[in-house]
């Protein structure tokens, strides 16, 4: 099989207008019946996804399936893993820690209309419902200009389109889960109030980019710890990319904002090693930026999918 990125699920394009992530766990009472209601979960999720864009196709729909590693050595305990699938530990810094929190499966909906996107959810919880629980679920939303909700424009360290199935896609390393890759989900939220304390400036200098027109700063202009500086991962002297979709997320009555950082890559150990550099470099921004979750999910392929409906996985 070769790279093929019409083979993979949707993790190079388009944040999405309106967005919903869960996370939901398995009750893990019967690990064969568990094993088939997630395949006919798979299958129906497929279903809807393609009847949905036939339905709507304007409303450029999305889904995004995948399980964490403690998932896929329970559900396909005789079956090979993915090559970088691990169970995600905390990342200890010096300031800030970066958590882990136990999730099995992971659904990543967007779509450019918020009833489609709630139609969607709506429809494949029937199919989850009895042998899972949620533990948790966001809406996202898009910000205007597509900025983060801290008023940056995001996405800025995104590699440009015609390349970014590149880097998020697992190639031929990996040929039995060629065309997967790898999510890792985590959940902040921002102290707005002593961000939007910070003058302009400052705020510039935490993020290492002007705020109105995005132009990067002169290093020297920059804090050591600026963000775009310590969440990179120049590995080997390179700089390795990923694929960032993230949203705001907010109650604003109650005060509580943040934004859902999801990040798609080819290599999880490229964004497990731009996190360790984040956090060991106490990252500006964590400062105001809260983390309160996170897990590392494999996001299968469709023939992978298709695979797990027909319990045809590939055997150790």
């Amino acid at each position: 099989m070769k790279f093929d990125p019409t083979d993979a699920q949707d993790v190079y394009k388009d944040a999405g207008k309106n967005v919903l992530f869960t996370t939901l766990k398995l009750n893990r009472d019967n690990q064969k019946e568990e094993q088939e209601k997630v395949a006919n979960l798979v299958s129906r999720e497929q279903a809807i996804l393609r009847s949905m864009n036939i339905r709507y196709p304007d409303d450029h729909l999305k889904v995004t399936f995948g399980f964490s590693n403690s998932a896929w050595e329970y559900l396909f305990p005789e079956a090979k893993k993915p090559a970088e699938l691990e169970n995600f530990e905390p990342i200890k810094g010096p300031k800030y820690t970066a958590p882990e929190t136990d999730a099995d499966i992971f659904i990543h909906i967007r779509a450019d209309s918020e009833a489609i996107v709630y139609e969607v959810a709506d429809l494949i919880r029937q199919y989850y419902r009895d042998f899972t629980e949620v533990t948790d679920e966001t809406k996202g939303f898009r910000y205007f200009e597509g900025r983060s909700i801290i008023g940056f424009v995001d996405g800025t360290e995104n590699p440009e389109v015609q390349k970014a199935s590149s880097y998020a896609i697992i190639g031929d390393e990996d040929p039995d889960f060629i065309n997967g890759s790898y999510a890792f989900a985590q959940k902040y939220i921002h102290d707005m109030d002593a961000w939007n304390g910070l003058k302009t400036e400052d705020q510039e200098k935490a993020i290492g980019r002007r705020k109105m027109n995005d132009l990067e700063l002169e290093d020297n202009d920059k804090l050591e710890n600026s963000h775009n500086v310590a969440s990179q991962d120049n590995d080997d002297g390179i700089e390795h990319k990923i694929v960032r979709m993230n949203v705001p997320f907010s109650n604003p009555s109650e005060g509580l904002t943040g934004t859902y950082f999801i990040g798609y890559a080819r290599h999880w150990t490229v964004t497990k090693r731009m996190l360790e550099n984040m956090f060991g470099q106490s990252d500006r921004l964590l400062d105001f930026s809260d983390p309160v979750t996170g897990n590392v999910f494999f996001i299968p392929s469709i023939t992978t999918l298709n695979q797990i409906v027909d319990g045809e996985l590939p055997e150790k």
